[in-house]
């Protein structure tokens, strides 16, 4: 996947300072990946000028963002009707469908999301699962939000499984 991340030089001109291959990718034992595409520490983020910048797309976090801060991934789940673990962070989530059809697991339901789709998430206990025949595309943002106080969330640095 491509990833090309702008900003500003010194003098204020708008430039290109990375265009390549979005590289900073794991995979699940069942075999989806996730490959992180930026992140941000801090809210507001930082967008200073220069172009001598760090590669957020290259930080190695786990599945929530960090403290204050966004994680933005592009998901790949293989079909298969293989489900991944259910899992909570403490994240509103901003999911977008890009291709293929997918299904969220919920405590006592499913939701079946298709290629254009939208889902907006706000900490629920969920597992991705893919019980069809072609691969589903999903871009996530996760944003940090504020404590719930129920159900064992994956902590920061850590990885849903």
């Amino acid at each position: 996947m491509r990833r090309v991340v702008t900003g500003h030089d010194a003098h204020g001109k708008a430039v290109v300072l990375i265009d390549g291959d979005a590289a900073n990718t794991r995979t699940s034992a069942i075999g989806n990946s996730s490959t992180l595409v930026w992140c941000t520490d801090r809210t507001p983020a930082d967008i200073a000028l220069g172009t001598d910048v760090e590669d957020m797309g290259a930080r190695i976090i786990g599945t929530p963002p960090p403290p204050n801060g966004t994680r933005f991934t592009v998901n790949e789940i293989v079909p298969g009707g293989k489900a991944g673990n259910m899992h909570r962070t403490e994240t509103i989530d901003y999911v977008i469908v890009i291709s293929g059809e997918v299904e969220m697991d919920l405590d006592d339901s499913t939701v079946k999301l298709r290629a254009g789709d939208v889902m907006v998430q706000r900490g629920t206990n969920h597992a991705w699962v893919n019980r069809g025949t072609e691969p589903a595309r999903i871009a996530f943002v996760l944003i940090d939000a504020e404590p719930l106080g129920i159900g064992h969330p994956v902590g920061r640095g850590l990885k849903a499984g």
